[in-house]
């Protein structure tokens, strides 16, 4: 017993030994700090964090501080960030142990929050500069930089100098005029007639009409632009800055495919008793004559926005979508117990011998109704920040 005894006696150092040499062996110096307070907080006695502790919060430290010194060397803006989160990291760990009584006793932690309070102070004011010299200067990309310094700066300084209100400016003078111009349809509605008048409106009213009065909907006021078509725009007499074409270059709607096929149906039913009054079976069959029709309609779609003060696109971009249709009815002979539910409704599907083929206004329907939202979120992402 008294060697069991001591065995078990070493197992324990040994692994007093390990733990003490993981705390100080890990080389994430952060995490490890945090590990051995949250074991105080389960056990304020454990004398291998209360050990390691202070080792951890120097090593903490002077890496936190080194990174601080280099971030402030650098010339690039997002060195603020990059040295709020370190200072961040230190005030952590200064109220985790401050916060917990066993750490406090081996570890006396800095308090950054002033630091931390003066350095976002310095960083809003290079933002809120960097954000007044670009907001005097012309031009779109000038005005969402201001915008986008200016918000910086109030949400490092909350209500920091006339931040907020400059950000206003700075939305105002990156508005564009943006004129959504009729569809062009080079592709079947002028090109092989029979849709006369039909197709032009229904195009526009999906497309040039729809786009307009839903971009100038709830959203709109999240991004800076002002949305018209071309006759709102000389109505209104509204300079354009940008405007929007939309071509659609082909639409394909195939004759539908005939198919034919038969299979055959078999059902085990009932077909009587016998003198004992044992259920009697028979199989029954029956013949199933499928037709099927189908087609694959496509078309594409060309979205170009241009910048015409610049005299440059903006935007160029094409969009492909398909549409699929299919139909089957069916007759049969045969003994009608054979048939399945899926049997009965292709029978009942049968109108006359005649497929109900989708009007071509309303393939273009479908095919629009894939197109339309790309178009509509490929203008938003051009306007928008």
């Amino acid at each position: 017993m008294r060697y069991i005894f001591y065995f078990f006696i070493s197992l324990a150092l040994l692994a007093s030994c390990s733990t003490s040499k993981d705390y100080l062996g890990r080389s994430d110096n952060d995490n490890t700090l945090f590990d051995a307070v949250k074991t105080l907080k389960k056990r304020s006695n454990d004398t291998l964090a209360l050990k390691a502790l202070p080792t951890l919060y120097s090593l903490a430290q002077e890496r936190n501080l080194r990174k601080i010194n280099s971030y402030s060397s650098s010339a690039n803006l997002e060195r603020w960030d990059k040295m709020i989160n370190a200072y961040n990291t230190l005030q952590e760990m200064h109220n985790a142990i401050v916060d917990n009584d066993a750490a406090s006793s081996v570890v006396k932690p800095v308090n950054y929050s002033q630091t931390i309070s003066a350095l976002k102070q310095e960083a809003a004011a290079d933002y809120y500069n960097l954000a007044s010299e670009a907001l005097k200067k012309p031009g779109r990309t000038e005005a969402k930089k201001a915008y986008t310094y200016f918000k910086k700066a109030d949400k490092l300084v909350p209500g920091y100098e006339d931040a907020k209100l400059k950000m206003d400016e700075a939305f105002e003078n990156a508005i564009v005029n943006v004129v959504i111009n009729p569809l062009q349809d080079n592709a079947y509605f002028f090109n092989t007639g029979g849709w006369g008048n039909y197709g032009y409106n229904y195009s526009n009213e999906y497309f040039q009409q729809t786009l307009v009065r839903e971009l100038k909907g709830t959203n709109s006021s999240r991004y800076p632009a002002r949305f018209y078509t071309d006759w709102e725009a000389r109505r209104e007499e509204v300079v354009p800055d940008w405007e929007v074409n939309i071509r659609l270059s082909n639409v394909y709607i195939p004759r539908p495919q005939t198919y034919a096929y038969t299979r055959n149906a078999g059902q085990r039913v009932e077909a009587g008793r016998d003198s004992s009054g044992k259920i009697i079976y028979q199989t029954v069959y029956a013949t199933i004559n499928i037709s099927r029709q189908s087609f694959t309609a496509n078309a594409d779609m060309e979205l170009r926005i241009n910048d015409l003060a610049a005299n440059k696109t903006v935007v160029y971009n094409t969009f492909r979508e398909d549409y699929r249709w299919e139909e089957e009815y069916a007759t049969y002979s045969g003994d009608s117990r054979a048939l399945n539910a899926n049997d009965w409704r292709l029978i009942n599907n049968n109108n006359g011998g005649r497929f109900n083929e989708p009007r071509r206004e309303d393939v273009l329907n479908e095919l629009y109704r894939k197109l339309y939202p790309q178009v509509k979120n490929k203008i938003i992402y051009a306007v928008d920040w």
